[in-house]
């Protein structure tokens, strides 16, 4: 099995910049795709960004432009380059491996 923690969240101000991170241990071998997802209070998931042992990204509507995924295979994990955050960001967000591995969330708050 892959195990994913996640880290770097927190609270941040309109127009502020964070970055996540998701380390993966276990079955590596078997991730062919990493990335985030987020929920917010009473929205249904959403998803943020992907990327593939390969490189290929795929980004949410409402991030395409402020975000960027990147992803250190010899390191096992993936990064997520929040900039630009709006209010709207505020979310739980959700490392994932194959979209079948989760981690357990990671509080980021956008807030003045």
């Amino acid at each position: 099995q892959v195990q994913l923690v996640e880290s770097g969240g927190g609270l941040v101000q309109p127009g502020g910049s964070l970055r996540l991170s998701c380390a993966a241990s276990g079955s590596v071998r078997d991730i062919y795709s990493m990335g985030w997802y987020r929920r917010a209070p009473e929205k249904e998931r959403e998803l943020v960004a992907l990327i593939t042992n390969r490189g290929a990204t795929t980004y949410g509507d409402s991030v395409k432009g402020r975000f960027t995924i990147s992803r250190d295979n010899a390191k096992n994990t993936v990064y997520l380059q929040m900039n630009n955050l709006k209010l709207g960001d505020t979310a739980v967000y959700y490392c994932t491996a194959n979209n079948i591995r989760w981690g357990q969330g990671i509080q980021v708050t956008v807030s003045s």
